[in-house]
């Protein structure tokens, strides 16, 4: 699996772990790199990071163009997981970049 792929992963768990606590940012992160098991401790990677703080950063920007093209379902109806793969897209796409080659 590339490193890449791994990263929106986990940038996706902490989204995830972001939005059933609404705690700050830096918490979830905190306590998603806190909570793997000792053997399986990455280090923390900047592009993980760099999505999540991006995505959390614009969420309401991102929520909103979900929303125009989401028809009959409201952002805080649809599953959390659903949410937040669609907002991790969205913010990485219109704002991420593109990778070098």
């Amino acid at each position: 699996m590339s490193s890449r792929r791994r990263s929106r992963q986990r940038a996706l768990q902490i989204l995830f772990l972001w939005d059933a606590r609404r705690q700050p940012v830096d918490e979830a992160i905190d306590a998603y790199y806190d909570t793997l098991y000792s053997e399986e401790q990455p280090e923390r990677d900047p592009f993980v990071a760099n999505l999540v703080r991006g995505t959390v950063e614009h969420v309401a920007e991102v929520d909103e163009q979900i929303s125009k093209h989401a028809e009959h379902w409201r952002i805080e109806r649809m599953p959390a997981v659903d949410r937040n793969v669609l907002r991790l897209a969205v913010y990485e796409m219109t704002r991420g970049g593109t990778p070098a080659p």
